[in-house]
């Protein structure tokens, strides 16, 4: 099912689109295009295309409105040295897009189909990756919804499925900095059987409030916690995965299970014996981990996701609590698992792992 690709006829006009890619923060600018394609009951997945960007037209009884049928990814197109534009590991993204759908009951979207869709759409938009260097990519949201009219508990007949595409700049202007964590144990994120290790909009709306506590609190971001009030343990970030450095060279971070399977979180355990890291995925409990912190014991705490790759956590608190993790300061194995994380995604280090692949 190939796609058909329908150019813009009116673009944006190639000095509006420098002076975003000057300073194009995050999420905050479109491209020129998206790929869309629908399923329907009689003949599954159809009508491929990139076509311009517009917005959907949609009735107000669609059932990703009144249900919250809806799941979506997060992946960068990076522009090497050469010109060349590459995606990183965009199969883990296709195979979790399909696993999301699949919790929710949707329509499970081929990842080849996938994988076509976003390189077809980076095809178009092209310009729109920003030049090599400074951190600065193209952010890909693939997204699938309800979008069958009906008042019912039931899935939808049909569904759509959308691939939007953002220019995005260095996560960390003027250098990376840590940040503080809030450690919540009023608001939980999942439980064994939810849609924790999926990634819905759902998991993030329910998300909003406990950040905006933890910004109260005079915090960044939120770290959620699971279990009895006498053995809490530790998830993850709001929008990241946990990973703690011990003295002794190991490298924590909670199971799988309720927390998201993250693309980044993965490719860090992976690169970690090249850093003198052994690996160590296991329950960790909130006072084994904050007497770590305390102690020494554990020297450095970061998260990983794909907007910032790698986010250095300097500081946590909590009811009761207030530490400094460290120095204080970014850790320096963290920082070179950053360093060489990024130098494979922006072409800069070499791909031993097969982890890049090409797309124009």
């Amino acid at each position: 099912m190939p796609f058909t690709t329908t150019l813009s006829e009116s673009p944006r006009p190639e000095a509006e689109r420098a002076a975003i890619l000057s300073d194009p923060g995050f999420g905050r600018y479109f491209t020129d295009h998206m790929a869309t394609a629908e399923w329907v009951p009689d003949g599954g997945w159809r009508d491929f295309r990139v076509r311009p960007l517009e917005p959907f037209s949609m009735h107000p009884g669609s059932g990703v409105l009144h249900y919250g049928q809806e799941v979506f990814e997060g992946l960068k197109a990076y522009r090497h040295a050469d010109g060349s534009v590459n995606l990183f590991r965009p199969d883990r993204n296709a195979g979790r897009f399909a696993r999301s759908a699949r919790r929710l009951a949707l329509p499970e979207l081929p990842p080849e189909l996938f994988l076509e869709a976003v390189a077809e759409l980076v095809k178009a938009d092209r310009v729109w990756v920003p030049p090599h260097g400074d951190e600065a990519s193209l952010y890909l949201r693939p997204i699938q919804f309800a979008s069958e009219s009906f008042l019912g508990v039931r899935p939808s007949a049909t569904s759509t499925f959308c691939v939007v595409a953002s220019p995005a700049g260095a996560y960390f202007s003027g250098g990376v900095k840590g940040i503080k964590l809030w450690v919540t144990t009023r608001y939980t994120r999942a439980a064994d059987g939810g849609t924790g290790d999926i990634k819905c909009g759902g998991n993030y709306a329910g998300s909003l409030l406990a950040q905006t506590e933890a910004q109260q609190q005079g915090c960044d971001q939120v770290m959620y916690t699971s279990g009895p009030a006498d053995r809490r343990i530790l998830e993850e970030a709001g929008t990241m995965n946990l990973m703690c450095i011990t003295a002794d060279g190991e490298l924590w971070t909670p199971a799988l299970g309720t927390i998201l399977p993250g693309v980044t979180r993965e490719s860090v355990m992976e690169l970690a014996s090249e850093h003198g890291l052994d690996v160590r995925e296991r329950e960790i409990t909130v006072a084994e981990f904050l007497a770590g912190v305390e102690s020494g014991a554990i020297t450095e705490v970061f998260a990983t996701g794909t907007a910032a790759v790698i986010t250095p956590i300097t500081a946590l608190a909590g009811e009761g609590f207030d530490l400094v993790v460290g120095s204080g300061k970014p850790g320096t194995k963290s920082m070179a698992l950053r360093e060489h994380l990024l130098g494979i995604q922006q072409g800069d280090v070499a791909d031993t792992r097969g982890w890049v692949r090409r797309v124009c």
